[in-house]
C-alpha cells in the first residue's frame, strides 16, 4: 500500500512481518510541452538524482551520475537519464539498508538540473520509495507547481533507533550538481 506524502510529512519504513532490507528511491519527471504554431513539442530535461550519505551531520559519501556506487557498495545509482523521456522512474538509487555502515545516520536524495533549466520547465516530478524485495511502492511524494529554482532536495531516509523513517522535504534550491546544493542539503540532513 502506497502512502501519498505531502511536504514535511514523515513516515515509518517498518514493514509488517519483517525488517525492510533493500529500497529504491525512484525519481521521475517530464518536460513541459511547449505549444507552438505547428503543435506542441517536448524538450529534453536533464535532471540528475544524487544521494548524500551523512554520519552525524557530516558527509560520509555521495552517489551520483559521476560516482555510481558508494565506497562500501551499499548505495548504487542505476545510471544517468539525460532527457526525462519515458514512463516511470527516470533515475533510481538503490539502498541496501542492511549493508549501510552503522555510522551512516541519514541519506538525502536530491535532483538538480545539469543544464540549468528551471522547474518551470518540469512537470509530473516525483520521488517514490519502493521495497526492492517485492517491488511494492511504499511511499510517493509528488511535486506540485513549478518554480525558478534549478534543484530540489526531495526526501531523506534516516535512522530512528533501530528503524528507518522517510521525510518528504521538497526544498527548492539552486545548483547544477549536488555540490552546488551542499549548504541547503547539510541543513536538512
Amino acid at each position: 500500500m502506497t502512502v501519498s506524502m505531502v511536504k514535511g510529512q514523515r513516515i515509518s519504513l517498518e514493514k509488517p512481518g519483517g525488517a525492510l532490507s533493500m529500497v529504491r528511491m525512484g525519481l521521475g519527471w517530464d518536460a513541459v510541452k511547449k505549444k507552438g504554431f505547428f503543435g506542441s513539442r517536448e524538450r529534453e530535461i536533464d535532471l540528475d538524482a544524487s544521494c548524500v550519505l551523512f554520519a552525524d551531520g557530516n558527509i560520509a559519501d555521495v552517489v551520483y551520475f559521476g560516482k555510481l556506487t558508494s565506497d562500501d557498495g551499499s548505495v548504487r545509482h542505476t545510471g544517468d537519464n539525460l532527457t526525462g523521456a519515458g514512463d516511470g522512474d527516470d533515475e533510481s538509487v538503490i539502498v541496501d539498508l542492511g549493508r549501510l555502515p552503522v555510522h551512516v545516520t541519514s541519506l538525502v536524495f536530491t535532483v538538480s538540473s545539469f543544464n540549468g533549466q528551471t522547474f518551470n520547465e518540469v512537470e509530473n516530478a516525483f520521488c517514490r520509495l519502493v521495497n526492492e524485495m517485492d517491488g511494492g511502492e511504499m511511499a510517493r511524494y509528488t511535486l506540485t507547481g513549478g518554480g525558478t529554482h534549478t534543484a530540489m532536495v526531495m526526501a531523506r531516509i534516516y535512522r530512528h533507533g533501530d528503524a528507518w523513517k522517510m521525510n518528504a522535504i521538497g526544498e527548492p534550491c539552486h545548483g547544477r550538481t549536488f555540490q552546488d546544493m551542499l549548504p541547503t542539503i547539510a541543513g536538512l540532513a
